[in-house]
């Protein structure tokens, strides 16, 4: 693999040694370099070092100019205003690093690893057993994923944990009725020849037979009894029970998989594991949190208190890791899992991608770990909060009858959508690249799939947005169909490009919009490990967009395969693959497909 190292960091480089050699003292001092608009960087951490230095901040400006190495990378440096230094890049060097970019044979577009890469474990994506999946749960899904596969890029050790809901006292009911109605799971479609049709008819029976269980456990007395003794069982660790439990579990994740699959989003089955699987740690988390003095005994319950924590009367509002009863609620489960996400499976980092609405209880988990010593300055644990799904009226996303969502559907609708979409433009197209009506809906999914995971993740995550299917699958605007629209385009120019082929010339100069799109490319490495470190894929978005815009200012302004001359061709081209490429590679990290006929 071949590291490229970016424009930003050698102009960078070479702006701080000029610094040092100006002003010894400031040898440390960051330039404080960005991307312009008057010029391909400006620098403006002059102002700042001059008045410490009590200087004049033009004099000084002027004279880190002259120790300026100019010519294989920075074309020209002149002062500006106050004390600011405008930068501009040589063409040759844009050209020469997009070269290299392109010719990584990892297929990393020369994007270094993380040298301090560590271990994270993300818990994302927690639905709950014998429940139906709704938009309630797509943020969690979507942006879990997204964060582990920039993670992943940049050299970070991931492992997955889908914390489902997979325990309570509900499951009395439906083992008891189980019991008394033994074909209720029953089932003819093989999820391993077909995941969509087996998890419906998963679903299907999960949901009839908890509304029968419900009716049943409302009317008849002795049958509640009956469930509530099954609970007991459950708890108590009878065989009989766990197994018909276990079925429920295995029904559900069926359920799972048809989801996430329609989702385009891999898991693992060693990756799902559910409160159930902390319950024998329990006991031993509180007795520890106990006998260390973290929590204490309050009115029967074993509980944490916090200073800064309170209610409306000001009493203080505790964290319940025991209570009275003996039971064990969220706190010890989450509390548990924190204990074997370190000790066992050695994470530095735990990432919780869940409701902003929890944000009180992780805050009073973390803090008790932190007090126990399982949490430390070397293990860290972080709640990424994300906002609501709204409707167009900007309430909480429902159905015309008031009812939540089915995830499935919603998906289901979405893809219908693009496949409309993709159907009326292909329609343009000429003969030969005309789609059937099978690729039609192939590539109805993946930019319908799509298109609701690009709207998600380009609002930055603790917002709230709004769910507006005809504005995700818009050819116009920032949606992932405009970023498709553009890879497609792109394929398009290079299998209509005959004998020429993608290369490389640093010796031509570069008109305005090719510098443009070039030095943006050239930035993808650094803005990648930005929003990486800062788990934020709506980063990530806004490159792309502006990535897909430029690249259309590119195709508009500079004639690619009518260029002036042979070389001019080739160049283009060469700008035209690179920028798919890492098109291909962000929209990849998103959990986007990127279609090569659209």
């Amino acid at each position: 693999m071949a590291s490229v190292k970016s424009l930003t960091a050698s102009v960078h480089a070479r702006l701080a040694d000029a610094l040092s050699a100006a002003l010894p003292e400031a040898a440390s001092a960051d330039p404080l370099l960005r991307r312009s608009d008057r010029a391909d960087y400006q620098a403006n951490g002059i102002l700042a070092l001059a008045k410490k230095a009590k200087a004049n901040p033009r004099e000084l400006a002027t004279q880190v100019v002259e120790q300026v190495v100019t010519g294989d990378v920075i074309k020209d440096i002149e002062v500006s205003g106050p004390g600011f230094l405008n930068v501009t890049v040589a063409d040759r060097a844009i050209t020469e690093n997009l070269a290299a970019r392109a010719a990584d044979d990892s297929g990393r577009l020369g994007v270094p690893p993380r040298a301090d890469a560590g271990t994270t474990v993300i818990d994302y994506a927690q639905p709950n057993v014998a429940k139906e999946m709704h938009v309630g749960h797509l943020r969690s899904a979507v942006i879990g994923d997204a964060v582990r596969r920039m993670l992943d890029f940049t050299g970070e050790k991931t492992i997955g944990r889908h914390h489902i809901g997979d325990w309570g006292t509900q499951f009395g009911m439906l083992i008891q009725y189980l019991i008394e109605h033994p074909h209720e799971l029953d089932h003819k479609a093989d999820p391993a020849t077909d995941v969509e049709a087996a998890g419906e008819e998963a679903m299907s029976n999960l949901n009839r037979l908890y509304k029968a269980s419900r009716a049943v456990f409302d009317s008849d007395e002795e049958f509640k009894t009956r469930a509530r003794q099954r609970v007991v069982a459950l708890q108590s660790g009878d065989e009989e029970t766990l197994a018909l439990w276990q079925r429920f579990v295995d029904e559900s994740k069926i359920y799972f998989y048809s989801v996430f699959e329609k989702l385009d989003m891999p898991v693992g089955d060693d990756e799902i594991v559910g409160e159930s699987a902390y319950n024998h740690m329990m006991a031993e988390t509180a007795r520890m949190l106990e006998e260390s003095g973290v929590a204490v005994r309050s009115e029967g319950a074993l509980v944490v208190f916090f200073d800064d924590i309170r209610g409306k009367d000001d009493k203080p509002v505790p964290l319940i890791v025991q209570k009275a009863d003996g039971g064990f609620g969220y706190a010890a489960s989450d509390l548990s899992a924190i204990r074997d996400r370190v000790f066992q499976l050695k994470a530095d980092t735990l990432l919780y991608v869940v409701d902003a609405r929890q944000a009180l209880h992780f805050k009073m988990v973390f803090e008790t770990a932190r007090r126990a010593g399982w949490l430390s300055d070397a293990v860290k644990a972080v709640h990424l909060e994300f906002g609501t799904v709204l409707g167009k009226d900007g309430k909480p996303f429902k159905t015309r009858e008031g009812e939540t969502v089915r995830l499935e559907d919603l998906l289901d609708e979405a893809s219908e959508r693009a496949a409309s979409v993709v159907r009326e433009k292909a329609e343009n197209l000429p003969e030969a690249e005309r789609l059937t009506e099978e690729e039609i809906a192939e590539r109805g999914a993946q930019v319908g799939v799509g298109a609701v995971k690009y709207a998600d993740l380009s609002t930055s995550a603790n917002r709230d947005y709004k769910f507006d299917l005809d504005q995700m699958v818009s050819l116009n605007g920032d949606t992932s169909v405009y970023l498709q629209y553009a890879y497609a385009r792109i394929q398009s120019i290079l299998r209509k490009a005959g004998e020429a082929r993608p290369v490389a010339h640093p010796e031509l100069e570069l008109h305005a919009a090719e510098r443009a799109l070039g030095l943006h490319l050239d930035g993808f490495a650094d803005l990648l490990a930005e929003a990486a470190a800062e788990y934020a894929p709506h980063k990530l978005t806004a490159y792309l967009f502006q990535l897909a815009s430029l690249f259309t200012t590119f195709y508009d302004k500079c004639p690619v395969l009518k260029a002036d001359t042979p070389a001019q061709v080739e160049n283009r081209l060469f700008l035209c693959d690179v920028t798919g490429r890492t098109l291909r590679q962000g929209m990849a990290l998103l959990g986007i497909r990127t279609p090569e006929r659209l």
